[in-house]
């Protein structure tokens, strides 16, 4: 083989020497700037998207608290407008029931006088009927007929004992 024969050391050691010297200038001088450069491009974009997407982590946390203040702000208006509302019903709630009880009094009142109308009513039909009664027993009874004073005295009496 001839790369193991000493006489082609000295050429062999002069090419290595000139290609590695040629590799190594355009490595240095073209392709690792241009590495380089790649990987800086890729590294600020990364940065840029690792700030973009910081930026927008703190839009959202804005914009998360902006909705839970607003949620806030629109739970404690719809407390409000259910404490209202619950309030005007109850309001309402007193005033049928107020004006409910005006009513039943004005009809338990009336019922009232309408059964004392009708109590003084059935006592004087009572008190004629009575005395009807009291005639015609005294007459069959004992052949009497007493007079209208007397018998509407007796009936009188006999009512007021009992009432």
């Amino acid at each position: 083989m001839p790369q193991l024969d000493p006489e082609f050391f000295v050429s062999q050691l002069f090419w290595l020497v000139v290609v590695f010297a040629t590799l190594y200038f355009l490595m240095s001088k073209l392709v690792l700037p241009r590495i380089s450069e790649v990987l800086e491009e890729r590294q600020d974009k990364v940065d840029d998207d690792l700030a973009r997407a910081e930026k927008l982590r703190i839009e959202a946390e804005a914009a998360l608290t902006e909705y839970e203040e607003a949620l806030a702000v629109a739970r404690e208006e719809a407390a409000g407008v259910l404490k209202q509302a619950t309030d005007e019903m109850k309001a309402q709630a007193v005033e049928q029931q107020s004006a409910f009880s005006r009513k039943l009094a004005e009809q338990s009142k009336e019922a009232e006088d309408r059964i004392l109308a009708a109590k003084t009513e059935a006592l004087g039909n009572l008190k004629s009927v009575a005395a009807e009664a009291a005639v015609a027993a005294t007459a069959k009874l004992i052949g009497v007929t007493p007079g209208d004073g007397d018998v509407s005295k007796a009936v009188d009496t006999s009512m007021e004992g009992q009432g």
